[in-house]
């Protein structure tokens, strides 16, 4: 094959996740539920996997910070061989029961917490050791495979199970499986932050203003709320520690970044409640 047939192929599968992935949305939309009744509870949401499952769980874990703002320890990850499995190859851990068990201990996961076990095949042990560890403290799973009737999906309480089909490459899970659960992941972690209240409308007003292009988007984020003028917009900002929430709040409410702070707090953070309250 040339280059060209060659990725015109690869696109031509990539293209068939989006069917697959929308047969499962309502396991998925389940799912959001769950995770933000959780969340909103005290709880955490962990990921856990191996090989290309864990580095996606891992990738979506890390974005949330910097995306919604949240505290690092409200969304966690769990790979087979640890944090040195993210930059090279751990193959080896992902079939130990009692490491995936071990590992999932650590946590201490409870009620509260909600467990999503990722796994192409469905029945790597690693993961379903450390899911079913999971389950049996309390806490809320989730099995995300590329199989159906898998065992992580037996061993959850909600199964969201794609078949996407033979890979290209043969068995290398990378390719369809790995963006077919990179755009389950993305749902979940933005579906349930919604829910939360972390976004307004379609804007990511927790985002954490730590470089200039940020610093921009936060400007424009509170021009756009607040119905304000760019210089207002930057000054009031920067009177609010850079947080553009509780610069919204200043501006909607006429308020201080005190006052301001007392009425997120007593909403959980949640800006549209806060707005709604002010107005009632």
């Amino acid at each position: 094959m040339s280059s060209l047939d060659l990725v015109k192929l690869m696109n031509q599968q990539d293209a068939s996740v989006i069917g697959v992935i929308r047969e499962v949305l309502p396991a998925v939309a389940r799912a959001v539920d769950i995770i933000a009744e959780r969340m909103s509870s005290g709880g955490r949401l962990i990921y856990v996997g191996s090989g290309t499952s864990g580095r996606i769980g891992a990738l979506d874990a890390s974005e949330c910070p910097p995306t919604f703002g949240t505290d690092p320890s409200k969304v966690q990850y769990i790979i087979a061989g640890g944090d040195h499995a993210l930059a090279h190859a751990s193959e080896a851990s992902e079939d130990s029961a009692e490491l995936g068990l071990k590992d999932m201990a650590v946590k201490v996961p409870g009620a509260n917490d909600v467990v999503v076990g990722i796994a192409a095949s469905g029945r790597t042990p690693y993961t379903l050791a450390a899911l079913d560890y999971a389950r049996r403290q309390g806490s809320a799973t989730i099995a995300l495979a590329c199989n159906r009737g898998s065992a992580l999906a037996a061993a959850a309480h909600i199964a969201i199970e794609m078949e996407v089909g033979p890979e290209v490459l043969t068995g290398s899970t990378r390719l369809k499986a790995g963006t077919a659960q990179k755009l389950i992941c993305n749902m979940l972690t933005t579906g349930a932050m919604t829910r939360i209240g972390y976004v307004y409308g379609n804007l990511m007003v927790n985002l954490q203003l730590k470089n200039e292009k940020l610093v921009e988007r936060g400007i424009s984020i509170v021009e756009s709320i607040a119905g304000v003028s760019r210089e207002l917009a930057l000054e009031t900002l920067k009177a609010a520690e850079m947080r553009v929430p509780v610069a919204i709040v200043m501006l909607r409410a006429g308020t201080t970044r005190a006052g301001a702070l007392r009425q997120l707090q007593a909403v959980n953070g949640n800006l549209r409640r806060a707005l709604e309250s002010r107005q009632k």
